[in-house]
């Protein structure tokens, strides 16, 4: 064999498939695909994030042990947006958060269903986490066009460790 170590990264890096947000449980070690988020209308010129993610929401509680380690390459296994699936990054940050999934109206928009993910610092005044399924919310997130300011119900909730941006991904 000419190449051992590049074999040996090759296998490991292909074997580890792992979630943006893991359950802190050790049988949930490993990633699967992220479920698509359903909507109205969407489109590409809706997203509003930066390339990078964009800032981390200001409170957001910086975990002390993060389960991957920052500026570890990763390969994001999501299609939350065009061209992430697949994409490579970078971790730069990790939050211990809940997350939640919500449906909701933006401003001038078709109704969206079950977008993923917001955390609690993205919420007007959300009270203790983790709020109730069908919680209605005031969102103050800007991830799409019309989001900010919108009226939403959290459809889903978990208590998550995060890197940031909130994507599954694969190392």
């Amino acid at each position: 064999m000419k190449h051992p170590i590049a074999l040996v990264t090759l296998a490991l890096s292909s074997t580890l498939v792992l979630a943006a947000c893991p359950d802190d449980t050790a049988s949930d070690e490993f990633a699967i695909h992220d479920q698509p988020m359903s909507s109205g209308n969407m489109n590409a010129e809706r997203y509003d994030h930066p390339r990078d993610g964009g800032a981390p929401p200001a409170g957001i509680a910086v975990a002390d042990n993060p389960t991957y380690p920052l500026g570890i390459e990763v390969i994001l296994m999501a299609d939350h947006m065009p061209g992430t699936d697949g994409a490579t990054a970078r971790i730069s940050s990790a939050f211990d958060t809940t997350t939640y999934s919500v449906s909701y109206t933006p401003a001038g928009g078709e109704p969206i269903t079950d977008h993923r993910w917001i955390v609690p610092e993205e919420l007007v005044d959300p009270g203790e986490a983790p709020l109730p399924e069908g919680t209605e919310v005031i969102l103050d997130a800007e991830h799409m066009q019309g989001m900010k300011g919108a009226e939403a119900t959290s459809t889903t909730q978990q208590k998550k460790r995060c890197t940031w941006p909130i994507w599954p991904l694969v190392v």
